[in-house]
């Protein structure tokens, strides 16, 4: 299962950790790791195209943390259509995504 947990601050998103494995198939042909994945990647890659100081990714072996570095409207907006569309994913596939 991917567990996916978020820290928020002040109405603002902290921290996002993902873990684990959908494990609804297996690796290199998981439709669901593939959807977070890409929904994951896009969304750091478009807020550090606007700002490489506001986040910092750290990728550790099944583990990826978002830490926002820096409070701001376009990267908070960015995370929480990141997460609005994992929760999307979650609904599809409970068995499968997490969000804490």
């Amino acid at each position: 299962m991917i567990r996916i947990q978020v820290i928020r601050e002040n109405n603002f998103i902290k921290q996002i950790t993902l873990k684990g494995h959908a494990d609804y198939e297996e690796y290199g042909k998981d439709i669901v790791c593939a959807a977070v994945s890409a929904t994951f990647l896009c969304t750091i890659n478009g807020i550090l195209s606007i700002d490489r100081d506001v986040i910092l990714v750290t990728s550790l072996l099944e583990k990826q943390v978002v830490e926002v570095l820096k409070e701001d409207k376009v990267t908070e907006k960015l995370l929480c259509n990141m997460l609005r569309c994992l929760e999307s994913l979650q609904k599809q596939y409970p068995k499968n995504i997490e969000i804490r």
